[in-house]
């Protein structure tokens, strides 16, 4: 007989400055996100320049008008942009359409330190603000980490989706705030 693994000591979480994205950003997206490993849940290869540039531009707009976005972490003791974490619209027609989606996306080299449970925990911050009752987080099934990210917020498995393109399934967190 096994027995479970024991769970792990919870460790201080990082420090994290989240901002509403500048024109800037989109570069520094654009950068830290040219990575296949990075990319690998969300489309498989890195984005063009012209996509963060837009994607910048929206949150920009999003934040003025709602109160939260999608953030530009960084990282306080260098100031780097490390990825961003916030929430939207979630933009499509199948899976939550009309609900606010939690999102985050990270650099490679900042993966498994909490910086994206601390900034999704800011994010959440701003939505609660915002008057937001409940948030959503798609996730690809095979993506482990994330998963974990939804775990530490409080989020449940609610349904499970599959996307149009139906080579993949995703799970489907829910939050009420």
């Amino acid at each position: 007989m096994t027995s479970a693994p024991a769970p792990r000591p919870a460790r201080p979480l990082p420090a994290v400055e989240l901002r509403v994205p500048t024109e800037e950003d989109a570069w520094h997206w654009h950068h830290v996100f040219n990575d296949p490993e990075v990319m690998e849940f969300h489309g498989g290869a890195p984005a063009e320049l012209s996509v963060y540039e837009e994607l910048t531009a929206r949150q920009r707009r999003h934040h003025a008008e709602h109160g939260f976005c999608l953030y530009t972490l960084l990282d306080p003791a260098d100031g780097a942009v490390i990825g961003f974490t916030g929430a939207q619209p979630w933009p499509w027609e199948w899976g939550p359409a009309g609900e606010i989606e939690i999102g985050w996306r990270l650099g490679r080299a900042y993966w498994g330190k909490g910086y994206a449970t601390t900034a999704a925990e800011r994010a959440l911050d701003a939505v609660r603000t915002a008057g937001v009752p409940r948030v959503v987080a798609l996730i690809d099934s095979r993506n482990a980490r994330s998963i974990a990210v939804t775990r530490r917020l409080g989020m449940h498995r609610a349904e499970t989706a599959t996307p149009p393109t139906g080579n993949r399934t995703a799970y489907c967190h829910r939050l009420d705030l």
